[in-house]
């Protein structure tokens, strides 16, 4: 689609529909994207919602609720993006207690972050990881999932401290392998007394 056939507020939409459906597993209300747009006017945001119905670009339901079914290229690089929450910071040394707050949001590529799944950046802590691109003080953009195969890099939650390592399984015996210059740290094996929070996509080095 041409972005000339959208309006400033229309493409804003677009990126808050679409955000808001990653995060939150649905499209915002009509009082939710008002808040959103900053917008004092529901009808103002209704006729934009009118508006992106008839283009395609949302489906309105029966019951009054919609969803984004047209995901359009509009050829700018910040609607390619979805906001992506900084959660807390993560220790690639001795497991860190991860406090699930979201400290801001950074808008991360769509070709990295893919639609349809969710995602959180951690700020890394240590050096256990260094061997594989991952340093202290960078963030590594995680896609959440409960499941890894051997040799991904997996966010491991051990009671209440997490930790990002190496995963090899073997049987029921889970090993987490750091993967450092500092021999000083050692594998963790476990059995099930862990949860896997997710898979690391890439590493966004830290530029201070």
């Amino acid at each position: 689609m041409n972005p000339d056939e959208f309006t400033p507020k229309q493409i804003e939409a677009i990126k808050h529909i679409r955000n808001h459906t990653v995060h939150k597993g649905r499209s915002p209300s009509i009082r939710e994207l008002m808040g959103l747009l900053e917008s004092k006017s529901i009808k103002s945001v209704q006729e934009i919602l009118f508006t992106l119905q008839q283009k395609g670009i949302i489906k309105k339901f029966e019951d009054g609720h919609y969803k984004l079914v047209l995901n359009p290229d509009l050829g700018q690089h910040i609607y390619q993006t979805i906001d992506v929450p900084i959660v807390g910071m993560v220790s690639c040394g001795n497991p860190l207690f991860a406090e699930e707050n979201v400290e801001g949001y950074l808008p991360v590529s769509t070709t990295i972050a893919e639609p349809g799944s969710k995602y959180f950046l951690l700020k890394v802590s240590g050096d256990s990881m260094d061997e594989v691109g991952i340093k202290d003080g960078d963030l590594v953009l995680i896609r959440q999932q409960a499941v890894a195969k051997d040799g991904d890099k997996v966010v491991a939650l051990i009671d209440d401290d997490a930790t990002i390592k190496e995963f090899q399984r073997t049987g029921n015996v889970v090993v987490l392998k750091p993967r450092s210059s500092n021999k000083s740290h050692k594998p963790i094996i476990l059995e099930g007394n862990f949860r896997i929070q997710g898979v690391v996509v890439t590493t966004i080095p830290n530029l201070d």
